[in-house]
């Protein structure tokens, strides 16, 4: 009889549904959730605990989620989190409590916040913005964009480029203009930005004023090393061994070490007018060539391996290697045949004059 019983009970353990504890806790989502503009393209996201929250013996962190302009979710323990973004169409992000307790997760409602777009007239904003970096022979970073004004912009209107790299933010005080006196491109020969670091971001604004339309503001993000003109590679030598070519240079001018390039080696056979461009990943070749024919040698660098690719650099001077051994014997042929012609008209000439009766020349003086 107890045996029965025993199994009774445990049958009816096992049947019971399987409460969780933490099915009693309820969730409440953050208060307070605010939007601010702390720096250009820069967003401070705060919020505050929910004071109804039971706090003891649970993890609370805050699912955050930015819904524009460009999707991102993550969490955190704290309560606020810093955002950079292009702020010109917007922004909105929700954020939920979560609740870990007894390894269960649980989660309150979302809470929404949005800024948003800065006003202004349609296409009254820049296009086409495209920005390049460069680093210097003094060891600084040089900046230069471009723009084309919004088709809705009046011709009075005034464009003004901004720039914030980090807590740095510059306006720019070296404008180009187009024909109806209107700021097209700026150049800071000069800038906060480190040479040196990886991945960081510049942040562009460019707003503008009219008498006639709300101008609306622009802002882009670029990546630095993803703007950077590379520098020219350096003391590039070419020449002749056997029949190899050999070519040697140096790294451009860059903080950053000589394994962190690649470059393209642009070979040109002048004779044939074949064109060869290899991938080369040292500072160093080595090909066969024709030593009949004359070549044409360039390189070129962009980033390799220890950050994003910039924009190659431009290419390096021309050099020669060779002679077209063809041409040198044309050229020689044609000096032979214009000597020997000068030769035959003196010869005549001469000939001519000891040949020739007295009277024949007389006449022939005559007539002249």
């Amino acid at each position: 009889m107890m045996r029965v019983c025993l199994i009774l009970l445990w049958t009816m353990i096992m049947v019971q549904p399987h409460v969780p504890q933490g099915k009693a806790v309820q969730v409440f989502p953050p208060v307070n959730f605010t939007l601010t503009v702390s720096a250009l393209a820069r967003v401070l996201l705060r919020w505050k605990p929910n004071p109804n929250q039971e706090q003891k013996n649970y993890t609370i962190r805050y699912d955050v989620k930015i819904l524009a302009p460009v999707s991102e979710e993550y969490d955190t323990k704290k309560t606020y989190s810093f955002q950079t973004a292009a702020l010109h169409n917007g922004f909105s992000a929700h954020i939920r409590t979560l609740l870990f307790h007894n390894g269960v997760q649980m989660t309150s409602d979302w809470v929404t916040a949005e800024l948003q777009p800065p006003p202004g007239a349609a296409n009254t904003a820049v296009t086409n913005l495209s920005c390049a970096t460069h680093f210097t022979i003094f060891s600084t970073v040089s900046l230069h964009c471009t723009w084309l004004p919004g088709k809705g912009a009046p011709e009075d209107t005034k464009y003004f480029l901004f720039y914030r790299y980090e807590t740095c933010t510059e306006e720019c005080q070296d404008y180009i203009k187009d024909k109806w006196n209107r700021n097209i491109e700026c150049r800071f020969s000069v800038t906060h930005i480190t040479p040196d670091e990886i991945d960081k971001l510049i942040v562009i604004h460019i707003n503008g004023s009219s008498k006639y339309a709300a101008i609306r503001p622009f802002q882009q993000l670029f990546n630095q090393n993803a703007i950077e003109k590379v520098n020219v590679p350096r003391n590039v030598t070419v020449f002749l061994q056997q029949n190899d070519l050999l070519a040697t240079w140096e790294k451009p001018i860059s903080p950053f070490s000589k394994g962190c390039f690649e470059y393209e080696f642009y070979l040109i056979n002048l004779k044939s007018g074949n064109k060869q461009t290899l991938k080369i990943y040292s500072n160093d070749v080595r090909l066969w060539i024709d030593v009949t024919c004359k070549y044409s040698i360039q390189i070129r660098a962009n980033h390799h391996l220890c950050c994003r690719r910039g924009f190659w650099s431009d290419w390096s001077e021309i050099l020669y290697v060779g002679e077209n051994k063809q041409e040198n014997f044309i050229a020689w042929i044609l000096a032979v045949l214009c000597v020997s012609m000068c030769a035959t008209i003196v010869l005549v000439g001469i000939i001519c004059k000891i040949v020739l009766p007295k009277k024949t020349r007389t006449i022939l003086r005559a007539s002249l």
